[in-house]
């Protein structure tokens, strides 16, 4: 049943979309346990017969630090978007990474933000604070010209999809080390076309929260 709703509401998204072309994909994430996983990033690249639309321009994206969390944990960037951390506690916050993608270190009183940094490097990029272990948040900066990420029911959908031959990747932070993006790809052959596709994610324990310690010595 919540399959069925799932294309449902795929359908419906494609019929309300613009008339040029209205094919539709829905992609569905699971953990090993058949739960929904929400925060996967989604992107579609197309491989030949397909022309998407061109990339949109510059933006300038908030991670806000609020209840000791980076918000929101995921972002995506694209290559000569900006960053900026604001701190919305009242506390001193830290936001540092060492990733190849963006190497930086801000340390934010109160209220206070960082300087916009812009990012030009694709890549994963992890954010910590040091002052508090357990705050992160990844900036994925992708050229891919479609992008989408899931919500809490772990479904991410994109519309307006022209026909042609397509590379679908899913990402998620608790992917195990090495794992790499999950790969399927799908031919859109008509212009109604919706396509629905599944993936299911081994993950790790999400970082933000306290170990599970009946699972520790697992």
């Amino acid at each position: 049943m919540r399959w069925f709703r799932f294309a449902t509401a795929v359908a419906g998204m494609c019929l309300s979309s613009a008339p040029a072309y209205a094919a539709g994909i829905g992609v569905r994430i699971s953990d090993t346990r058949g739960h929904a996983v929400a925060d996967a990033v989604v992107t579609i690249a197309p491989q030949s017969g397909a022309s998407v639309a061109p990339a949109p321009p510059a933006a300038t994206r908030v991670i806000d630090q609020k209840n000791e969390t980076f918000i929101p944990y995921i972002e995506v960037f694209r290559p000569g978007d900006k960053v900026v951390f604001h701190n919305s506690d009242n506390t001193r916050h830290h936001a540092y990474s060492f990733a190849p993608a963006g190497q930086f270190e801000f340390v934010l009183a109160p209220g206070e933000s960082s300087a916009p940094l812009q990012l030009d490097k694709l890549g994963v990029i992890a954010v910590g604070c040091n002052i508090h272990d357990q705050m992160i948040t990844y900036l994925y900066v992708t050229d891919a010209p479609l992008v989408a990420h899931s919500g809490g029911d772990g479904i991410a959908q994109l519309s307006n999809l022209p026909k042609g031959d397509y590379a679908v990747r899913v990402w998620h932070p608790q992917l195990r080390p090495g794992a790499g993006a999950d790969l399927q790809r799908m031919t859109i052959t008509d212009a109604s076309e919706l396509k629905n596709l599944e993936f299911t994610l081994s993950l790790l324990p999400d970082p933000r929260l306290p170990p599970d310690r009946e699972r520790a010595g697992y």
